[in-house]
This record gives structure tokens, C-alpha cells and sequence, in this order.
């Protein structure tokens, strides 16, 4: 073994570490390796705890000891090379930031992280422009399609604060979605247990099965159109893809939901939508130093063209 090899570390979890989740720790300290390959150390127990293994989402006691098997990794020190117009475009789209935290409004098409074939995601993006100085973690993932509020820590502390407040159901999501399909009613709420299939490649496929974990999304129609409905949706659970796959098991896929949703898309076909119609659209929670907080993300331009299109055909009459 040279000099610069990399050896095992043992590491000891300090108070500032304490609640955090394994495998957001390993992320944070083995910068540069792809996020699949510190899951397959943690399954085949090069990790340990304590010189036990455990499972990924193991919350860390001060004083644990934790064993890192030796991995390469990319130089943290070298930064990653980011156009100044993708600078800009990164800090334009930050919603609200204080001491503890800031909320991006990310993009659809753009990933939360990098890994399975992409090189940057909006968390190597923000840590690319603001420094290595700056300590940036995701707080919580939306999917790649999806846009609006993706809420992200500055600190170790404002980090375990927030999660214990997704753990707890105090932060509040809201989203916006258009359903495609003649909408009945008023609200509905979705009370179905999902399973997660891992496909070839990784691809991640989500179904409806009574021995899945338990979830629960409620749709509050906003607009109704003949053929679709703009909704609010208010998640109880936070399952992989989860609104997108209660929505069309009960007959109203997302529109543009090209995994879960109907070949004749009204939205796609005639009015110019060309991705999910899935925003988060707001956050409500409690930031540690400035209190209540409720930050909302505006509709983008590829939604609102095919919205405003939608809402020049004839509506629904609302229900008596």
C-alpha cells in the first residue's frame, strides 16, 4: 500500500452528528463516490457501527465509532467546473436562505444529486458555487421530474432540526399537479400501500400492493376542466414517486407522466405540455433561528403556457 492509498478510518460521531442518518453521514465525508457504491458498503458490512453492521437508515449516538472501509474518491479539494451561466442561473433560483438553511426552487429535469449516469445535481451545483467552505445537505429528495421548493442545510444542527420535523409531520408539502380526466367530486384522499421494484439498470418502478408500506395523499381539486383537473395535493407519507402512482390507480394520472400516465395525453397532445405537471408547490416549517416559515415556489413557464391553454376550453360546472 502507498503512501496516498486509502486506509480504513474509524471515526467517532460527535454531539453536532448525533441523529443523523448513516448513509447521509458516509455521503457527507466520502465526497466524490457514487451514492450506489456507499449503499453496497453498508449492505455487504464494510461499514460498522460500533464493529456491528447496520442498516442505511441507522441514526448515529455521540460517541458511536464508525468504521470507513477504504474507498477512492474524487478530490474534494478540486472544484468542479461550473459555467458562470449556470452559476447564476443556481443562486437566481434560490426561493428564501437564512443562517440554517435555504430552499431552491430546482428545475424539472434536473436531479437532487448526481449519480446513475449524472455527473451533477442541484446539491453539487450549489456546493460547486458557494465553496467548499459551505456546508450543504439535501434535507429531503423530489424527484427528477418534479420542480418547486427543494429545502437544503447549511448546518449539521439545522439539518437533524429539520429532519426531525419530517419525521414528526410538521412540515407541511403542498403540491400542484394536473390530473388528466373528467374529475367527480370534490376532494379524495388516496389510502394505498405502494412497493418499490428495483428494474435492470435501477430504474425504480412503483405499484400498489397491500404487503407495501403504508401511503396516504390527498387531492383537493383547484380547477376542473373537461378533460382535466389542475389539484393541490397534500402528502401524508413520502413514498417514491407516491403521488404519481395514487393518482393514476385511481383513473387521474399525472399529465406528462410518461412511466405512469396514458398514451392519448390530452395535455401533451393538444396543449403543449412537454413534462410532468408536478410541483412542489410550497413549505411550511420552522427554521431554527428564524421561526415559522412558509416559502412558495412560482409555476414555470413550461407549466403556465399549457395551463393558460387548458383554461381557454370550457370548464367543468362546479359540483351543487
Amino acid at each position: 500500500m502507498t503512501a496516498d492509498s486509502p486506509r480504513v478510518e474509524r471515526v467517532t460521531a460527535t454531539s453536532e452528528e448525533a441523529g443523523r442518518r448513516l448513509d447521509n453521514f458516509l455521503l457527507t465525508r466520502l465526497k466524490g463516490v457514487p451514492r450506489a457504491h456507499v449503499y453496497r458498503l453498508i449492505r455487504g458490512g464494510e461499514v460498522r457501527v460500533n464493529s456491528r453492521r447496520v442498516q442505511a437508515g441507522y441514526r448515529l449516538n455521540t460517541g458511536d465509532e464508525v468504521r470507513i472501509p477504504p474507498v477512492r474518491q474524487a478530490d474534494a479539494r478540486t472544484p468542479l467546473p461550473v459555467s458562470r451561466v449556470r452559476a447564476d442561473w443556481i443562486n437566481d433560483s434560490v426561493l428564501y436562505e437564512d443562517q440554517d438553511l435555504l430552499v431552491l426552487n430546482k428545475p424539472s429535469g434536473l436531479a437532487v444529486h448526481g449519480g446513475s449516469g449524472i455527473s451533477l445535481g442541484a446539491i453539487e451545483l450549489l456546493r460547486a458555487v458557494r465553496g467548499p467552505r459551505e456546508h450543504l445537505e439535501l434535507v429531503h429528495r423530489l424527484d427528477r421530474d418534479t420542480s418547486g421548493c427543494l429545502l437544503v442545510a447549511k448546518r449539521a444542527s439545522a439539518l437533524r432540526a429539520l429532519h426531525a420535523q419530517f419525521r414528526d409531520g410538521s412540515i407541511d408539502k403542498r403540491y400542484l399537479a394536473l390530473l388528466i380526466g373528467r374529475w367527480p367530486g370534490r376532494a379524495r384522499s388516496v389510502n394505498a400501500p405502494l412497493v418499490t421494484d428495483e428494474r435492470r439498470g435501477g430504474e425504480r418502478h412503483v405499484r400498489v400492493d397491500a404487503a407495501g408500506k403504508a401511503a396516504l395523499t390527498h387531492f383537493v381539486p383547484l380547477e376542473r376542466f373537461a378533460e382535466a383537473a389542475l389539484v393541490e395535493v397534500h402528502l401524508t407519507t413520502g413514498r417514491t414517486h407516491q403521488i404519481r402512482v395514487h393518482a393514476a390507480s385511481i383513473g387521474h394520472p399525472v399529465a406528462g407522466d410518461e412511466r405512469y400516465g396514458v398514451a392519448d395525453d390530452p395535455a401533451v397532445a393538444r396543449y403543449g405540455l412537454k413534462r410532468l405537471f408536478l410541483h412542489a408547490r410550497s413549505l411550511a416549517f420552522t427554521s431554527p433561528h428564524q421561526g415559522v416559515l412558509t416559502i412558495e415556489a412560482p409555476l414555470g413557464d413550461d407549466l403556465t403556457g399549457p395551463l393558460d391553454r387548458i383554461r381557454m376550453q370550457p370548464r367543468e360546472q362546479p359540483a351543487g
